[in-house]
């Protein structure tokens, strides 16, 4: 297996593709996943230089036959956010080979256990907040995507279809946490439907479900747009 560095809107120096090697120990990383398929390394840089700080963010993607491990980080230098990035990326591995052997026997923990078995988990998200978008006051309107932009942005538009089997809420807070965000979508395995778990304030959590209410269907009219209620 090889890692896979490429850089989005920059260019990736050979000393840092060396680097990355060197970082990411191979061997290491088998030894406690040894059903890894592909270890991918991204590279951006932060253009606006009120950002300076966290300019450079390093996305670490490792996929297996089990969950999706993801690690990301941002720094004042690429180095600094791909070892922040790969401790990240370390101790969820970890997380995951402990689970993977100490399931025999074990009982699922439920969504109020969570903060019991993962120590710092309201802290895993620690990639920063992206930076503020000023729109300008000449507002020309262009197509970017599937989207209808006003002005120059910058604006980034990531659009992921994502194969997804039905799953618990147990299992959904657990592969939230292995990547890091603060929100997970998954199918229900119960209800079938789509729902999203997220992460409130300090250890709570929260669960949003859909359900398709087929008279609100019929008698909405084409313009009209819903809304979800908290």
């Amino acid at each position: 297996m090889d890692i896979v560095v490429k850089g989005r809107k920059t260019e990736v120096p050979e000393r840092f593709r060396k680097h990355v090697a060197e970082k990411l120990n191979l061997e290491k990383i088998q030894k406690l996943d040894g059903k890894v398929i592909s270890l991918d390394v991204e590279v951006s840089k932060e253009p606006n230089p009120r950002q300076a700080d966290r300019s450079d963010r390093v996305e670490i993607t490792l996929r297996s036959r089990g969950p999706v491990i993801r690690a990301e980080a941002a720094a004042s230098d690429p180095y600094a956010a791909l070892d922040l990035a790969a401790e990240k990326l370390d101790a969820r591995l970890r997380k995951q080979h402990d689970k993977r052997f100490s399931r025999r026997g074990a009982r699922r923990i439920s969504a109020a256990e969570v903060p019991d078995h993962v120590p710092g988990a309201a802290t895993l998200n620690g990639a920063g907040a992206g930076s503020a978008v000023e729109e300008p006051e000449a507002v020309p309107t262009k197509k970017i995507g599937s989207l209808e932009v006003q002005g120059d942005g910058p604006l980034i538009v990531r659009e992921k279809t994502h194969v997804a089997a039905p799953m618990t809420l147990d299992q959904a807070l657990y592969e939230m946490e292995l990547v890091g965000h603060d929100f997970y979508l998954f199918i229900d395995s119960e209800t079938k439907e789509p729902s999203v778990v997220y992460r409130r304030h300090a250890y709570d959590y929260g669960v949003i479900h859909l359900s398709t209410d087929t008279m609100v269907t019929q008698t909405q009219s084409p313009e009209a747009g819903g809304t979800l209620g908290g």
